[in-house]
């Protein structure tokens, strides 16, 4: 063979590229698109999670308000049973007497998610969202520990606050859990 001959046979190899590359490049590519879809899932739980919170703690807040409102009758607020999800306050609380009964009636369904409505279903709080109001014993001025419970997505460490305590299915882990201490001064003499 003449080295003319050896130059074309070269070049003829080194055009285009092998189905073995080809093949490696996109074996690379769909693992690389899967761990994104995997980031994505991620990043969709996180998502709903962190919304479950902000939205837990604008109702803890609206609840240690009232309480602080009405610090003549706080101690009126103390529940044993958690309010919200699975309890029996109405859905319209126009009906209630003004006062702590209807405070409770429109924390419970702020709770529950009944303040958003897409048709019939109430999508405007956290999943099986419950609230547990207080008194802390031997604690001077009076306070109440205000806990805003829900059911997160995945499983994490479980809170030391009894609010709904296994109210979530046999995992308690996944109970999220945020409290407000609230302390009630006397203005009297």
């Amino acid at each position: 063979m003449s080295a003319r001959s050896l130059r074309k046979v070269n070049m003829n190899r080194e055009r285009g590229v092998s189905m073995l590359e080809s093949l490696i490049t996109i074996v690379i590519l769909a693992f690389g698109i899967l761990g994104l879809a995997n980031l994505q899932a991620k990043l969709q739980t996180v998502e709903v999670e962190s919304y479950a919170r902000s939205q837990a703690l604008v109702m803890l807040d609206d609840m240690a308000a009232r309480l602080s409102a009405h610090r003549g009758v706080a101690a009126t607020y103390v529940d044993a049973t958690p309010v919200g999800t699975g309890d029996t306050q109405p859905v319209d609380c126009s009906g209630t007497a003004l006062g702590v009964e209807r405070d409770i009636c429109e924390w419970s369904n702020a709770l529950k998610g009944n303040t958003e409505l897409s048709g019939t279903a109430a999508i405007g709080a956290m999943i099986g969202g419950r609230g547990c109001i207080e008194q802390l014993a031997g604690v001077e001025p009076p306070s109440y520990r205000v806990t805003v419970t829900w059911q997160g997505l995945s499983p994490t460490v479980v809170s030391g606050i009894d609010c709904a305590q296994s109210l979530y299915g046999a995992n308690d882990a996944l109970r999220r859990t945020v409290a407000k201490v609230v302390s009630v001064a006397s203005l009297g003499p």
